[in-house]
C-alpha cells in the first residue's frame, strides 16, 4: 500500500458536555475545533477568534529591558555609533531590519552586522566584534542570537564593547557578560509570554524605546509586516501574542509599503490581499532565507529596507534565483545524506550525515526533509577543513537541544537551538566520537517507541458538511501554523467519481468524490501512484480549502492520507 499509510491516525478526543454548554454561541464544528487548542470557555475564545495580546503584555516586565533602553537612550543622546548584530535566516534578518529601522527613526548612528554563515558561522564571532570597534561603533545590541555567547560576550567587555543582549533562544546555565539580556524565556521574567520570535523580542525593545525617544512620525506598528515573516519563518508557536502579532502584521503586508517586499511579492505571483501566514511560510520567506543559504543575508536585508524601486526589484529576482537553486541543491544533498546515514536501508533511531561537500547553507533543509521522510531525529553537517557544522532536526519524541547537544557539550566547540530544531560546531577529530554518543543518548530515549508519525485528525465530518460555510468558520481560526495548526478532518467511506494524474511527472491526484448524496473535489499532492488502485470506498484525511480558478472559488479536500476499504 501506499507509504502514507504508515502514518498513524489520531483522531481529537469529543468535546466534553460542559465545554460544549460554555460554547453554544458558536456552530458544532467550531466548537470542537475551539476544544481541540484548548479553548474551553467563553472568555477565551473571545480572545482566541480576535487574536487578543495576552494581560500585562508590557515590554518592561521583560528582564534586562530598562537597562537596555537605558543605554541605548544615552548612545543616541552621545551621537554614539550602535551595531545591531543578527543573525542570517529570516527572522534574523527581519529582526535586524526592524531595529535598524526603529533606531534610525529615534535619531541613532547605526549599522547592520549580519554574519556570514559560511565564513563566520552562526552568532556572536570575535573578529566580528574586533571589527566593529574598528569602526568606531561601542555599542552592540544582538537580535536573534548571543545568549550562548558567552565567551565572544567576554571579549566584548575586553575590547571596550558595550552589548546588550535580545535572543529567544534556549539560555544555557550561565549567561552572557552584556549590560543586560533580554529573553522571554529566561527564568525570572514577568512576562506573561515565553514564546515571542527574535523579531518579537526585538519588536519589544522597539516599542520601548519609541516610549522613551521622542520620535515624531515614527510609529513601531509599522515594523508589524517584519514582525509577521520573522514570526511564522522560524515556526515559533503561533499562540497568544505571536499570533496577534502575526495578525496584525499580515494587516500590513496585504497593503505593502517596504518596496522590496512588493517586489518580492510581484516576482513570486503574490497579490497582496491574499497573503496569509502560509504566504510567508512557503512563499516568502524561504525566499528570504535563500540569501543567507547561498551567499550573504544582507541581500535579503537590503530587499527589506531599501527605499528604491529598481533596487528592490532587482533584489527580488537575486532571490528568486537563490531560492530556486536552493531547492536543486537540498534535493541533491537529500540524496547524498539518506546514502550515509541509512545505507543498507535499515533505519537507526538517530540520522548522521557529514560530508565535504554539504553546502552548509542547506544542510539544515536536508536534515528536516530526512525527519520527515524517516520520522527520526537527523543531523546534517558540512565537513570542513578542520571543523564540522551541523544542524539538527527532530521530532517531538526527542528534544535535540536539552536531550543531546546539551549533554555532550563537552565535545562542542558551539551549540544551541530549540526542542526540534538545533545547530553545532565541533572539531572534526571529536567527530567520531560526538556521533557515537548522539547515537547512545537516541537509543536511551527512543528504543520501543513507535515511530512513526501521526495525523492529528480534528474531528470527523459527513460529505454533506463540507461547505463554503464551513470554509468561513475555519477562517477564524487564522493565523494558523506551528501550535495552531489548520484543521484536519476525516470523511470515511467515500466514493471515486473520477481520478486522473496531475503534474508535470504525474505524482499528484485529482479526485471527485462522492459521499452522502454530495460531489466533492479533491486534490492529493504526491499520491499519483495511488491512481488505479482507489476501487474500494475510501477514508480521506485532508485539510479543507478553497480551490480559486479562472475567477471562480468552490470547496476543496486537500488530501493527506488515503486508506482503501
Amino acid at each position: 500500500m501506499n507509504e502514507e499509510s504508515r502514518k498513524r491516525w489520531e483522531v481529537a478526543g469529543a468535546i466534553t458536555p460542559e465545554v460544549d454548554a460554555a460554547l453554544k454561541r458558536y456552530p458544532r464544528v467550531l466548537r470542537q475545533l475551539l476544544y481541540n487548542r484548548c479553548v474551553k470557555d467563553e472568555a477565551a475564545s473571545l480572545q482566541f477568534l480576535s487574536a487578543a495580546p495576552p494581560e500585562g503584555a508590557d515590554p518592561y516586565r521583560l528582564a534586562g529591558m530598562s537597562a537596555a533602553v537605558d543605554r541605548i537612550a544615552r548612545a543616541i543622546d552621545n551621537g554614539e555609533r550602535i551595531a545591531v548584530y543578527g543573525d542570517y535566516d529570516a527572522d534574523g534578518v527581519c529582526a535586524t531590519a526592524l531595529m535598524t529601522t526603529a533606531l534610525s527613526a529615534l535619531g541613532a548612528t547605526v549599522e547592520p552586522y549580519i554574519p556570514n554563515r559560511f565564513d563566520e558561522g552562526y552568532g556572536l564571532n570575535n573578529d566580528a566584534l574586533d571589527e566593529l570597534k574598528n569602526r568606531r561603533v561601542s555599542l552592540v545590541v544582538t537580535v536573534d542570537c548571543g545568549i550562548r555567547s558567552l565567551q565572544e560576550a567576554g571579549h566584548a567587555a575586553a575590547i571596550g564593547l558595550d552589548l546588550i543582549v535580545t535572543d529567544h533562544h534556549d539560555p544555557g546555565p550561565d549567561l552572557p557578560e552584556a549590560l543586560a539580556v533580554i529573553n522571554p524565556k529566561l527564568g525570572g521574567n514577568e512576562y506573561p509570554f515565553n514564546e515571542l520570535a527574535g523579531v518579537g523580542t526585538a519588536y519589544k525593545l522597539a516599542i520601548a524605546l519609541a516610549g522613551r525617544i521622542p520620535a515624531p512620525g515614527f510609529d513601531p506598528e509599522s515594523l508589524l509586516d517584519l514582525v509577521a515573516i520573522g514570526t511564522v519563518a522560524d515556526l515559533v508557536p503561533l499562540v497568544s501574542e505571536n499570533r496577534h502579532l502575526v495578525r496584525e502584521g499580515l494587516e500590513t503586508l496585504r497593503t505593502p509599503q517596504r518596496q522590496g517586499l512588493h517586489a518580492l511579492m510581484h516576482i513570486a505571483g503574490v497579490e497582496p490581499r491574499t497573503v496569509t501566514a502560509g504566504t510567508i511560510g512557503f512563499v516568502l520567506g524561504p525566499r528570504l532565507n535563500a540569501a543567507g543559504r547561498l551567499d550573504s543575508a544582507l541581500a535579503a536585508y537590503e530587499l527589506l529596507t531599501t527605499p528604491e524601486v529598481m533596487r528592490a526589484g532587482e533584489l527580488a529576482q537575486q532571490l528568486d534565483r537563490q531560492n530556486r537553486e536552493r531547492q536543486r541543491i537540498t534535493r541533491e544533498m537529500q540524496e547524498t545524506a539518506e546514502q550515509i546515514a541509512v545505507p543498507n536501508g535499515e533505519v537507526p533511531l538517530l540520522l548522521f550525515a557529514a560530508h565535504p561537500d554539504f553546502n552548509p547553507g542547506v544542510v539544515g533543509l536536508a536534515a528536516s526533509r530526512l525527519t520527515e521522510l524517516y520520522y527520526r531525529p537527523a543531523i546534517v553537517g558540512h565537513f570542513g577543513e578542520e571543523y564540522t557544522r551541523a544542524s539538527c532536526r527532530s521530532i517531538p519524541e526527542f528534544n535535540i537541544t536539552l536531550d543531546a547537544l546539551d549533554r555532550c557539550a563537552d565535545l562542542l566547540e558551539r551549540h544551541g537551538g530549540h526542542a526540534a530544531a538545533a545547530g553545532f560546531t565541533v572539531r572534526n577529530d571529536r567527530l567520531d566520537e560526538l556521533e557515537g554518543r548522539l547515537t547512545a543518548i537516541a537509543g536511551e530515549k527512543l528504543a520501543g517507541m513507535d515511530l512513526r508519525p501521526s495525523i492529528e485528525i480534528d474531528m470527523e465530518l459527513k460529505a454533506s458538511e463540507l461547505t463554503m460555510d464551513l470554509l468561513n468558520q475555519i477562517d477564524l481560526l487564522q493565523p494558523t501554523g506551528n501550535g495552531n495548526p489548520e484543521p484536519i478532518f476525516i470523511t470515511r467511506r467515500l466514493q471515486v467519481a473520477d481520478s486522473r494524474t496531475v503534474g508535470n511527472d504525474g505524482s499528484h491526484l485529482k479526485l471527485r468524490l462522492v459521499g452522502d448524496g454530495k460531489t466533492i473535489d479533491a486534490i492529493a499532492f504526491r499520491l499519483g501512484h495511488l491512481h488505479g488502485d482507489l476501487a474500494g470506498p475510501l477514508d480521506v484525511v485532508f485539510r479543507f480549502e478553497r480551490n480559486e480558478y479562472m475567477g471562480r472559488t468552490t470547496p476543496q479536500m486537500n488530501v493527506l492520507d488515503i486508506r482503501v476499504h
